[in-house]
């Protein structure tokens, strides 16, 4: 019995004990994170989306253009800076309180009239991305220039809310003329299907794909006079899933501008041989009968080792571009593109819009009108230009591995600018050599 009241006693002690323990607990004084307030941010609308004056939705289709209507468009994205587009901030920034390691989200100054433009599909969506986040990450959370996206299927919701949500510019999604992207009247259809069954039997590259030569055909001819384009004087391609490893601190359109530079590289490279076995002989005609658009002290040196006679394949790789539009809506650029265009070398070979951007570039422009940008890091499958000299490297945060630039690999032709410019080679690019 006495037992058994001792137990109960010290039951009941340690339920005492217990209690105390839980109240000092609850009153302690340590600190609890507050709850969060504020709202999510919202999507911005469907109005927010549509560049000033355009009906909601994606802009449609546009029929083609005239040479005319072309030069027309040439001289009027022509006009001062000042008529250019305002380049807004977003409503809401993502970007981090400034700090001595992060510079200030926005940069004041003159913004040029220019645009990022993309060619995807809805699919690419999450590809694209990634691509977004790299550009404002390194270079347009400063500037916020805008972005137009087009497609040849209207875009949907998700890609367009997703990618404006990303970008701190304006953002402009459009349609892709049925002209732009399908056979023209001129193509003999069977011709061009068997050359595709060709290409497929001895296995090249996008050999017998339709998609991929409409979109070459369209990217080498079309992409700058699409009425999203036309307020536009200058571009900056970007595919998906690209990376920019080091961080831009200057306005790559002005620089352009201020050093008379109509188009520009980061990796150049020889053309698979098997895809253009006949562009030359179409570029010779083009040659033969406009003498007067090819450029004096122009890069014929970088396309060609004996004159002109045949071409080295050498290409700069147009996945990543910055140049000038009016130069491609140029009469001579028309000509140019109108003889490759007619002699069918898109469907009956496949030819592709880097060869095709390249010879005219080399031919159509002084050398000296030609940039490579060693200071902007990319990659782009498989390729990687990571910028020669360590110092360089540090003070712009870069994480790429020198070791895995290819400027100056065997297979690279961007020795071959160096030399035809006179433009001495970086110190430590012997270590990035085979």
């Amino acid at each position: 019995m006495a037992a058994g009241s001792a137990r109960i006693v010290r039951y009941i002690l340690f339920a005492f004990f217990g209690v105390m323990i839980l109240y000092f607990m609850s009153s302690s004084s340590i600190p609890r994170p507050p709850l969060p307030t504020t709202d999510l941010p919202s999507w911005k609308s469907e109005q927010e989306m549509t560049p000033a004056g355009a009906p909601a939705g994606d802009v449609q289709a546009p029929p083609p253009l005239s040479v005319e209507k072309v030069a027309e468009a040439s001289s009027a994205a022509s006009a001062p800076a000042a008529s250019a587009p305002a380049l807004t901030s977003p409503k809401q920034s993502n970007d981090a309180p400034s700090s001595p390691t992060h510079p200030v989200a926005e940069t004041s100054g003159e913004r040029m009239n220019a645009t990022f433009v993309t060619l995807a599909r809805n699919s690419d969506l999450w590809e694209i991305v990634k691509s977004i986040r790299q550009v404002e990450d390194r270079f347009n959370r400063k500037f916020h220039y805008d972005w137009v996206f087009l497609n040849d299927k209207p875009f949907d919701e998700s890609f367009k809310n997703v990618t404006t949500s990303l970008i701190s510019g304006k953002t402009h999604y459009g349609e892709i003329a049925k002209e732009h992207w399908s056979f023209p009247d001129f193509i003999d259809t069977d011709r061009a299907r068997k050359t595709r069954e060709d290409m497929a039997q001895r296995k090249i590259i996008y050999g017998d794909s339709i998609s991929y030569r409409h979109m070459c055909r369209f990217e080498s001819g079309f992409f700058f006079l699409h009425p999203l384009m036309q307020k536009f004087e200058w571009y900056w391609r970007v595919e998906p899933s690209i990376e920019l490893y080091c961080d831009i601190d200057y306005d790559t359109f002005k620089y352009m501008r201020d050093h008379g530079k109509k188009y520009s590289f980061v990796l150049s490279l020889y053309e698979y041989v098997e895809t253009i076995p006949k562009l030359w002989d179409s570029v010779k005609t083009f040659i033969k009968e406009h003498p007067e658009h090819i450029a004096e002290d122009n890069s014929m040196q970088f396309l060609s080792d004996d004159n002109g006679e045949t071409y080295n394949h050498c290409h700069f790789w147009s996945n990543f571009e910055i140049g000038n539009l009016n130069w491609l809506r140029s009469q001579a650029y028309t000509d140019y593109f109108n003889q490759l265009d007619k002699d069918g070398g898109f469907f009956y070979e496949r030819w592709g819009d880097a060869p095709v951007h390249s010879i005219a570039a080399g031919l159509l422009l002084k050398k000296d009108e030609i940039h490579f940008f060693n200071d902007i890091a990319y990659y782009h499958v498989p390729f990687t230009h990571c910028p020669t000299g360590d110092q360089y490297r540090l003070d712009h945060k870069c994480h790429c591995n020198p070791k895995d630039n290819f400027d100056w690999k065997g297979y690279s032709c961007t020795s071959r600018f160096f030399d035809m410019n006179k433009i001495e080679k970086p110190e430590g690019y012997k270590d990035q050599q085979d």
